[in-house]
């Protein structure tokens, strides 16, 4: 079986320091899950794997016991070519990611080639109750239409979001971040009108702050942007 021999591959390639040190920066995620694979060791795996013909076995074996597993899957569906067989993949996995590194992690290179095709699943994505379901699709706007795809209404739509869920907020901090480094322009209101919940806002001027990519002039104007939140918030 592909899975038993995946496995396999995984704990031979196991360290135990990386385990600990990895655990330790995902909490939704049980220590036990973890297996300690360094990710450039699972992309080469992933690699292989991908041109395997059976490498669909995989694929289908959900949930998998182990994070590495998840990441190796992530890295797989990355480097997948076929379009309508990525995104099917893609769906089916989605709905099993438990944490923000598999989820952020997980970047199919021919969604690049396919962005008029991945605009409506990404609303469809937005709109799932599944917290890395919405963080990926926040993600992928985040990296293929902030330059010369952009549109203020992909903007509207992360800015309408509302959750109670941490890795839905900084995610959509890190996208706006992102954005007045890229569309600074088209951004700033979102910030001056405090269009974001006063977490997110905040968490967003700081984020733009530490990027090298925003001048100082810009970081010294979004400081005084700031939301006062009072401690009983």
């Amino acid at each position: 079986m592909i899975e038993k021999e995946i496995v396999d591959r995984l704990f031979r390639s196991q360290d135990t320091a990386y385990r600990d040190f990895q655990s330790a920066l995902i909490p939704t995620v049980p220590h036990a899950a973890f297996i300690g694979v360094r990710t450039p060791v699972l992309r080469k795996i992933a690699k292989e794997y991908a041109k395997r013909s059976d490498v669909s076995d995989f694929l289908l074996s959900l949930p998998h016991t182990y994070f590495d597993e998840d990441q190796l899957h992530a890295f797989i569906l990355s480097e997948l070519k076929d379009f309508s067989v990525c995104l099917r993949e893609v769906e089916r996995f989605l709905p099993y990611v438990n944490n923000w590194a598999t989820c952020d992690q997980m970047s199919p290179r021919c969604f690049k080639k396919h962005k008029k095709d991945l605009l409506p699943v990404i609303d469809r994505w937005i709109s799932s109750d599944h917290t890395y379901t919405v963080r990926f699709a926040i993600g992928m706007l985040m990296m293929h239409f902030l330059e010369e795809d952009f549109d203020v209404d992909y903007m509207e739509k992360i800015a309408a979001i509302r959750s109670e869920e941490y890795y839905v907020n900084m995610m959509i901090a890190w996208y706006f971040a992102t954005a007045l480094a890229k569309q600074y322009e088209n951004t700033l209101p979102y910030i001056k009108e405090k269009r974001l919940a006063p977490w997110t806002h905040n968490k967003a001027i700081r984020k733009a702050i530490e990027s090298y990519r925003v001048s100082p002039e810009r970081k010294e104007y979004l400081r005084t942007l700031r939301i006062k939140i009072s401690a009983d918030r």
